[in-house]
This record gives structure tokens, C-alpha cells and sequence, in this order.
């Protein structure tokens, strides 16, 4: 399970529950349970942090609590 802050919503524009993790810029997910979501958003969150080590990019440290409020 990954330390980055992960937002899940519902969207009745998509009829699913949305995962973003905002740490984390264009990493989201979605799923038809919130539970679907979050697991979603922890294979993304993995992808995304390979991605970025694939293209030399930086991978932001973890701040745990919401700082964007």
C-alpha cells in the first residue's frame, strides 16, 4: 500500500467512484465500488512511479495529510 494521499469521489457524470492522487500530477483511477477505486489507485500510483523512473522524472515525496485544501 502506497503512503500518497489518495481522494475518492463519486462521479455522476462518469457513474463510477473517482480516485485521484493529487501528490501524484494525472494519477487517477476509478472503479464501480469505492473499494474498487482505492484498489484501482494503488496499481496506478505503482505505474506512475514506473513511468516516471523509466523517463528520468522526479517522484514527489509522500506528504501524507491534504495540503491543497
Amino acid at each position: 500500500m502506497s503512503k500518497y494521499e489518495v481522494i475518492i469521489y463519486w462521479s455522476g457524470e462518469d457513474n463510477a467512484y473517482v480516485a485521484e492522487v493529487p501528490e501524484l500530477p494525472g494519477c487517477m483511477a476509478d472503479g464501480s465500488t469505492y473499494q474498487d477505486a482505492l484498489a484501482n489507485a494503488e496499481v496506478i500510483i505503482q505505474e506512475w512511479i514506473e513511468t516516471a523512473k523509466e523517463l528520468g522524472r522526479p517522484i514527489p515525496e509522500p506528504k501524507g495529510r491534504l495540503i491543497y485544501a
